[in-house]
């Protein structure tokens, strides 16, 4: 069984007809830049040439990088436009996709959900946390595999400032930090987050988990197991063409 997933991230939006029975991607992905600023209508236009991509025409699951409430309502946007907040997401994508059935649910969740059911996750109990390091940090946190919902625990503040203004992917490429400046202030965050959820298992997702090589041996005085996503960049396509075959 086939569904297509789209991923709208705050620099890019990517998507794919996802095989369901494998948990990974159909074919190739798409992606489109996303459009700055990063309107509604903007972001609309862009899934849009996504999907027309594929000549798609069922069901398509998307992620938002914001909180996602009763899968339709955004009520936060960190990392796009403002105007977001309020707006009925479901209603919006599926008008512009010219009456597609549409489920729209968190990036980091979806991520966390395709990693739990067919990657770094898969089996695992107690408590577990995927981060996603990209333009922002996103957070799925699980509890013997079932989902938190909208945890963003990106947002949380550290030494006064919001995690995600220090330790993401792009605040390191803006800074052309080092990948040890870059693990240190890493470190300091999952600390943080250990601190106050103590996790037997961090995931490390987003497009910076490619190159866990690079960075994760720095980080020290962590407790918990710490393991890169398997999916990588494309758990958040999996995850939301999992959440549409499920309904929303």
């Amino acid at each position: 069984m086939q569904i297509f997933g789209v991923d709208i991230g705050g620099s890019g939006i990517k998507g794919a007809p996802v095989d369901l029975e494998r948990g990974d991607l159909a074919q190739e992905r798409f992606k489109v830049l996303t459009p700055h600023p990063a309107t509604p209508d903007g972001v609309a236009d862009g899934v849009k040439e996504v999907v027309e991509h594929f000549g798609w025409t069922g069901p398509v699951g998307l992620t938002f990088p914001g909180v996602v409430s009763g899968g339709t309502t955004i009520r936060t946007a960190a990392n796009v436009d403002k105007s977001w907040i309020d707006t009925d997401a479901r209603a919006l994508f599926s008008e512009r996709l010219g009456g597609h059935d549409v489920t729209v649910v968190n990036d980091a969740d979806a991520a966390g959900v395709a990693e739990m059911s067919f990657g770094a996750g898969r089996g695992r109990g107690g408590t577990v946390i995927l981060l996603t390091f990209g333009t922002g940090i996103g957070s799925a946190l699980f509890v013997d595999g079932v989902l938190v919902p909208n945890t963003e625990l990106g947002h949380l503040e550290l030494g006064g400032h919001e995690a995600e203004k220090r330790a993401s992917s792009k605040v390191k490429d803006d800074q052309q930090m080092t990948w040890e400046h870059w693990a240190r202030r890493v470190q300091k965050y999952l600390a943080h987050v250990e601190m106050l959820f103590s996790p037997q298992l961090f995931i490390i997702g987003g497009g910076v988990s490619r190159k866990a090589d690079k960075f994760l041996h720095l980080i020290e005085g962590v407790k918990a197991e710490m393991v890169p996503a398997q999916l990588q960049n494309n758990a958040g396509i999996v995850g939301a063409a999992m959440h549409a075959s499920k309904g929303g």
